[in-house]
């Protein structure tokens, strides 16, 4: 009964007050888009990040902007970041981090070409078999491991 009293005048305030109780009562959370990029050769690509903490190897990928899809997202960074293109783009994965408060969208897809010019964030690109992967993030390790060696397919 309480229940049904508190919806009925829920559903009556006016739609920004309700917008903004949402808004400051729910987190935050960016939205990162990246990508699990391979060739022919079974191989993955790698990008070396001038900013990123440890080695500052992992895979390809960033922020989405405000209103942007995850796979424009993850276009646009590749075409700034290695002037690379996509094919066979499809969802493998979701998670989300505490800290930062994120939620990844993981790709899996193949590189339509080369990285052809690395801008100021990356240092270096290179393609990869999984036994000689360079120091990487725990779960992006984690994530190529699924991909390259147990076989993970797609989120159809």
């Amino acid at each position: 009964m309480l229940n049904e009293l508190l919806g009925a005048v829920w559903r009556r305030f006016p739609r920004k007050f309700k917008r903004w109780v949402m808004t400051i009562s729910h987190p935050r959370f960016s939205v990162t888009a990246g990508a699990i990029i391979t060739d022919e050769c079974g191989r993955v690509l790698l990008l070396k990040h001038r900013f990123r903490p440890g080695s500052g190897w992992g895979i390809p990928g960033g922020y989405l902007n405000k209103g942007e899809q995850a796979e424009d997202a993850l276009r646009r960074e590749l075409r700034e970041e290695a002037g690379l293109e996509l094919a066979d783009v499809k969802i493998f994965s979701a998670r989300t981090f505490k800290r930062p408060q994120q939620i990844e969208i993981i790709f899996l897809c193949r590189a339509a070409g080369e990285p052809e010019r690395l801008n100021y964030e990356i240092e270096k690109a290179e393609w990869f078999v999984m036994g000689d992967l360079p120091r990487l993030p725990k779960g992006q390790m984690e994530l190529l491991k699924q991909v390259l060696h147990d076989g993970a397919r797609t989120q159809d």
